[in-house]
């Protein structure tokens, strides 16, 4: 149900070979001739419209496998310190290099980002405290006191745009950036199914029960490590009631406003979100796909 959408942070190139993370040999032949991307903490190092990268780093660095290349060759990030919540989504030189790349490269950073921030975050084992070293090419880590196994956490998400008689509900944040309006959003909670949560999100943060919910896409989020699952939905009622201790407000846009606000320029009726975000491919998917 894409219908063409391009996701910022998808279409990684790289193969990641699954059965290399379990074969010492191969990973420590893949290293010696291996590409490691190089990295200001967290952001990217571009180099004329690429990513940066260097060679073989110090034997005792901890070593991320991104995958294999086309070429076959070897792909790499290095875990260093403090890098635990460094640079979010606010970092406006993250989102300035990241304009440099093409797709491909920033789904690889992408990746490099959200595995170098889980391993900055489990240092340390949740079950007895205990260091805990990187194991399976970066894609594990493994507790020698306990025995306990970690592996990277992606956190479910819904991001959801609400439908009423050819009107769309978004609603804004104190935070947003004024005359902004976006898609609701939400994590998943235990014991839920993706509709269950968009029902309740919904339903939480603006008073509005909906049905028929449908999956359109999905966004891997790596701030840290969120996959944002996109969906639409039916609301048989457009009463409102917001909650303001999630939003400011939220309101009902026709077709015709939302078509105006992602075209931009002056006296739009409201700021779509950033080409960036999800959500903005969630209007024009809506907005291309017509009335229902």
């Amino acid at each position: 149900m894409t219908d063409g959408l391009s996701i910022l942070f998808s279409g990684s190139p790289l193969d990641r070979a699954d059965p290399v993370r379990t074969d010492p040999e191969r990973l420590a032949a893949l290293q010696a001739e291996g590409r490691f991307l190089r990295l200001d903490g967290l952001r990217p190092v571009v180099e004329q419209g690429r990513l940066g990268w260097d060679g073989l780093p110090g034997a005792a660095a901890e070593a991320v496998f991104l995958g294999l290349g086309p070429d076959g060759r070897g792909h790499f990030a290095v875990v260093t310190a403090g890098l635990a919540g460094a640079l979010g989504p606010a970092d406006a030189a993250l989102w300035e290099a990241l304009a440099l790349l093409p797709p491909e490269e920033v789904a690889i950073y992408g990746t490099a980002r959200s595995l170098l921030n889980w391993h900055a975050r489990h240092r340390f084992c949740s079950c007895c405290g205990g260091p805990t070293g990187a194991a399976k090419g970066g894609w594990q880590r493994d507790c020698p006191a306990c025995g306990t196994q970690h592996f990277p956490r992606t956190d479910p998400v819904t991001i959801m745009i609400v439908e009423h008689e050819g009107r769309l509900l978004l609603g804004r944040q104190p935070r947003f950036a004024a005359g902004m309006y976006t898609a609701l959003a939400g994590f998943v909670e235990p014991g839920e199914t993706v509709e269950e949560a968009v029902a309740r999100e919904v339903f939480e943060e603006a008073g509005v029960r909906v049905r028929d919910v449908c999956y359109v896409t999905s966004q891997p989020w790596p701030f840290p490590s969120s996959l944002m699952i996109a969906c639409h939905a039916h609301a048989d009622d457009a009463a409102i009631t917001v909650d303001a201790t999630e939003l400011e407000d939220a309101r009902w846009f026709t077709r015709e406003e939302v078509t105006a606000a992602l075209g931009g320029g002056e006296g739009v009726p409201f700021l779509a979100p950033a080409p960036r975000a999800v959500a903005r491919q969630l209007l024009n998917w809506w907005v291309r796909r017509g009335p229902a």
